[in-house]
């Protein structure tokens, strides 16, 4: 009976070793050769998944992003189940984007190193604004979705708002990448809290139980 191969964990497997790579030495020490080895597969079995370096690069990102929005996803279903207010889950939710430990040093330098290549790559670049639109798509309907309960101002322009967000965060996650102090991480940690708060100042009456 022949092997059934599955292709989907082979290119993850492919991703895990490139990530590691760019975390421990950065995207220039990531080759063909040195991605075999640490996936501990041939040469050949990466150019039969990725051809190029930068389709490498291409699937490692969005296994990352995509990781990350399945925790900030979690974080909404733990939310629902928790009944907490929705600021929380933005202030948690854009912390997940702020290489503020390992893990997220790591998911940092993965999105570092796309970047820059995104400047001679224009399918690299449509990723990247794909995934940023996506991202202020889901901050602006977090804020759409406070200002129905109550903890957003009716005035709130839900996509300006949402710009502000992402953009405070990308900046904050490029000041902790170059210094990754445990002060520096908890001080961007407050300043997201403390601008999600004045974003959404009411009280959240989704849950609050009918009167009578």
């Amino acid at each position: 009976m022949p092997k059934v191969v599955d292709h989907q964990a082979r290119r993850v497997q492919i991703a895990d070793a490139v990530q590691a790579l760019i975390t421990e030495q950065g995207l220039d020490r990531v080759t063909m050769a040195r991605t075999a080895a640490t996936a501990g597969v041939s040469v050949g079995h990466v150019q039969h998944y990725f051809p190029t370096k930068d389709e490498m690069l291409l699937f490692t990102h969005e296994r990352v992003v995509q990781k990350t929005l399945d925790r900030v996803s979690a974080l909404r279903d733990r939310a629902a189940r928790q009944q907490l207010p929705i600021r929380d889950v933005v202030a948690e939710g854009l912390a997940e984007w702020l290489p503020a430990d390992p893990r997220r040093r790591s998911a940092h330098r993965v999105a570092l190193a796309f970047v820059g290549r995104t400047v001679d790559n224009p399918r690299l670049a449509r990723a990247h604004a794909e995934t940023g639109r996506l991202i202020r798509s889901m901050l602006a309907t977090a804020i759409q979705n406070g200002k129905e309960c109550g903890e957003v101002p009716h005035d709130t322009d839900p996509a300006l708002t949402a710009l502000e967000l992402h953009s405070l965060a990308e900046g904050l996650a490029l000041q902790l990448g170059s210094d990754p102090d445990a002060t520096a991480a908890s001080a961007a940690l407050a300043v997201v809290t403390a601008r999600v708060q004045t974003a959404f100042p009411g009280h959240c009456r989704q849950y609050e139980r009918p009167a009578g």
